[in-house]
């Protein structure tokens, strides 16, 4: 498991491997939805308001969403489900009690110390500031560098740089456009934003401003030149892109032809390799589509027909369920859960209407292009999503624990990690073919505002008791 840290506070994300352990033998129980609905008399009602399992009570719409949607071709039993939960409930919750505990005993002295400070009329020392932190154990310094290695990581994390967007989950629609935010449109974002001055003509307005649109084209010419120069042209005079023994040529209007300056950065293409619809192009592990279409109404008024130029920007999303969440019931919280299952099996839809219009709103499918050297090359056409649990110091009562509030945070574990099983079992589908969020069999979920490294040491615990549970290998 790999901790990362990241620059919105104290989140961490730590990876949850996909691997089978090797008991299971690779073999799947095909669970229906109907035998998760005659599982629900297996329980205790107590009376029309909760579950009863061992010490566990359980509001019934997520213990039907756990058995109905959830745990179906999982693998996992619903016995073995609530049994691990009130397991980690029982360890980990008193744990966690003593940690928040700690918090507060540590944020009464620092309180202390800025009132004392204001008292005797004492400007901000920041030195004596950071020993008195130190002197408390607020600031805890290791003896010697540590370095955290992992398995099974996507490059979306491991290796390649790129935007990631923050979405609350329970919004279908809002998660639905960071999941698709994968690939974006370069005109667009140069048209629709103060990127461009909107001096001498060029301003957006209502209608479309074909001056404003030249501008967006030479600046996307500009581009292409300082990312992707040619050896003897610029973009701007290009009239054709054409696909020639494996490599892209260029043709300029006075019928010279170009290369790359850098053969590599051509990755492939769709379309015919005289007359291609499309160019794919890739610098620092980010792709870059030229899409062209001489009978496009933006694409008529180029030399080349470009009528955009798309980008790879958004490679990362967090779904969130915890800031820019409000699940104050268990109906919300199996929302939010719900949507969350959606988008790992590619099933989330949602409808609006827009301008007098419906509009259907579904995750995108992955991207096929032909490769170089003939071959087929599939990229993917969504973000790659990791979920944010609520943090550590938020309790629920849509799971009790011999009558009390449990932690909210370690029911998020249990059940976004058992969501996530449908994508490392290969269950995701999108427009009908299968698709993965993690190509590397991995789950991504970030534990937001730990608070010192006894904190962080609780969430790896808690997330490994987790790939227990759920028959994962463990990758700590």
């Amino acid at each position: 498991m790999g901790s990362t840290s990241r620059s919105r506070g104290a989140d961490h994300c730590r990876k949850l491997t996909g691997a089978l352990q090797p008991s299971s033998g690779g073999r799947l129980p095909s669970l229906s939805r109907q035998r998760g609905r005659r599982r629900l008399e297996n329980v205790t009602r107590l009376g029309d308001t909760r579950v009863r399992t061992g010490s566990l009570e359980i509001a019934p719409p997520l213990h039907e969403f756990i058995a109905v949607e959830a745990l179906p071709g999982t693998g996992v039993q619903i016995d073995e489900f609530w049994s691990a939960l009130e397991s980690i409930l029982t360890d980990l919750g008193p744990r966690n009690a003593a940690l928040l505990a700690h918090r507060d005993e540590l944020q009464t002295q620092i309180d202390d110390w800025h009132r004392a400070a204001r008292a005797d009329g004492r400007g901000h020392d920041g030195d004596a500031y950071a020993n008195f932190l130190r002197d408390i154990g607020y600031l805890r310094y290791m003896d010697s560098a540590v370095t955290a290695t992992t398995t099974n990581v996507d490059p979306e994390i491991a290796e390649v740089a790129g935007p990631q967007l923050v979405v609350p989950v329970d919004n279908a629609r809002y998660a639905l456009n960071a999941a698709n935010a994968r690939w974006g449109s370069l005109y667009d974002a140069l048209y629709g934003t103060d990127v461009l001055s909107e001096a001498d003509g060029c301003s957006r307005g209502d209608a479309y401003n074909p001056v404003r649109g030249d501008r967006v084209v030479a600046a996307g010419r500009e581009f292409l030149d300082t990312h992707f120069g040619l050896d003897s042209a610029s973009h701007a005079w290009a009239t054709d892109y054409l696909v020639q023994d494996g490599s892209l040529r260029v043709r300029s209007g006075d019928g010279t032809v170009s290369a790359l300056l850098r053969p590599e950065q051509f990755v492939g293409y769709t379309g015919a390799a005289d007359a291609p619809a499309s160019i794919l192009l890739r610098k620092n592990g980010l792709h870059c589509e030229l899409r062209i279409d001489a009978d496009h109404p933006v694409g008529r008024r180029d030399h080349a027909g470009i009528f955009d130029i798309r980008l790879e920007s958004a490679l990362t999303a967090i779904m969130d369920f915890e800031d820019s969440v409000s699940a104050v019931d268990a109906d919300d919280k199996v929302a939010v859960y719900r949507n969350w299952l959606g988008l790992m099996r590619g099933t989330l839809e949602t409808t609006f209407v827009r301008d007098g219009r419906t509009v259907n709103r579904s995750l995108h499918g992955d991207r096929s292009f032909i490769g170089p050297d003939g071959s087929r090359i599939t990229l993917p056409g969504r973000s790659l999503m990791l979920v944010r649990n609520v943090g550590h110091h938020l309790t629920t009562d849509m799971v009790t624990l011999d009558g009390e509030p449990v932690y909210e945070t370690m029911v998020d574990a249990m059940v976004t990690a058992l969501c996530a099983l449908h994508d490392l079992r290969g269950m995701g589908r999108v427009d009908g073919r299968p698709t993965r969020n993690s190509a590397s069999g991995s789950v991504y979920i970030v534990k937001p505002k730990l608070h010192g490294p006894d904190e962080v040491a609780l969430a790896c615990d808690l997330l490994s008791r987790v790939e227990t549970a759920l028959g994962l290998v463990q990758r700590t």
